[in-house]
């Protein structure tokens, strides 16, 4: 059998099939690759969206239990500095300022019979027969919380007045850190601020003028 002599043109056949069968595997290969790397990247963002959701969920619990401690120890503040206000120290200070007081009660509510949205509660109250001092007592005290008792007091006088209770009552505000114009802001409404001192809780001096106001 004689050898097939090879031409020009076969030649040129046999690199054209070279060439197609590499430019084919190449395809299958950069197609794998991409196919790979798009399991890769689809698994790592799975694990990105898992671990993201692991860390919110151990963030918000975290946020829950600090809320839930902040507010417990703020809570505690509070009762605390209620058990200062109601002491007898205060009691003094405000007979010595001519009121006469025979009782008090804390967390008195109001205005059960009013309707909805009026009802409220006074952190302490201080009373006899004829005038009674509702004190709100706050961890830090602000400026807008002056504004919340005097909302209260109206409420209550309203509640009284349905009752037919015609004592008169005034306000103070207490608090065992006093922000901004938390003081100057009570005085001006007419209303004893009460900050922490020496005598454990003291009745704030009031500025020259000053009156009680009434309600």
């Amino acid at each position: 059998m004689s050898a097939q002599q090879l031409t020009y043109e076969g030649l040129l056949e046999i690199f054209r099939e070279s060439d197609r069968r590499f430019n084919e595997k190449l395809e299958n290969q950069s197609a794998e690759f991409d196919r790979l790397m798009k399991e890769r990247d689809a698994a790592f963002d799975r694990r990105m969206k898992e671990q993201r959701a692991e860390y919110d969920r151990i963030a918000k619990e975290t946020n829950r239990k600090i809320g839930k401690q902040i507010g417990e120890l703020t809570g505690s503040m509070g009762r605390v500095i209620e058990r200062m206000v109601a002491g007898r120290n205060i009691i003094k200070q405000f007979q010595d300022l001519g009121y006469v007081i025979s009782s008090y009660s804390r967390e008195k509510t109001f205005g059960n019979d009013l309707p909805e949205g009026n009802q409220g509660e006074i952190d302490l109250f201080l009373e006899n027969g004829d005038i009674a001092i509702l004190i709100e007592v706050k961890t830090t005290l602000k400026a807008k919380h002056v504004g919340g008792l005097m909302n209260k007091l109206a409420t209550f006088r309203r509640d009284a007045d349905a009752k037919g209770d015609k004592r008169r009552f005034i306000g103070a505000v207490a608090g065992a850190v006093v922000e901004g114009e938390a003081r100057e802001v009570a005085h001006k409404n007419g209303m004893y601020v009460i900050v922490p001192s020496g005598k454990a809780m003291e009745v704030v001096k009031v500025p020259e003028g000053f009156k009680a106001r009434e309600w």
